[in-house]
């Protein structure tokens, strides 16, 4: 059996490098780690139920397509609450968390990779 180290130290290294080469899709995408070109990001983003309005203004590699759900959705953040995003990656989620909270509010993004 591997140790846990180990598995997490894989994981890691697999993440990291999904973000240094770009949106390539990863997680629960169709193109799983592949090296399919044809993969687009964004119209899989929205099968996850986010619009064309969450991807505007987004920073560049905010949106990796590693995402396997909508939590902003589901958890709706209101003026002033504080979210933590446990697995944060680029973004994405804590940039459209962050317009929900507003400036009494706090969003805090939490990763495993550098």
């Amino acid at each position: 059996m591997e140790d846990k180290e180990e598995r997490r130290e894989q994981i890691r290294e697999n993440y990291s490098q999904v973000a240094l080469k770009g949106s390539g899709g990863c997680c629960c995408s169709p193109g799983c780690c592949s090296s399919n070109s044809t993969y687009d990001v964004n119209a899989t983003t929205k099968n996850l139920g986010y619009s064309e309005a969450d991807l505007q203004n987004m920073p560049d590699q905010a949106n990796m397509g590693l995402g396997c759900g909508n939590p902003i959705a589901i958890a709706l953040p209101q003026e002033g609450d504080i979210v933590l995003d446990l697995g944060s990656g680029g973004g994405f989620d804590c940039f459209l968390a962050r317009r929900q909270v507003g400036d009494s509010g706090y969003v805090i993004g939490v990763d495993m990779t550098p």
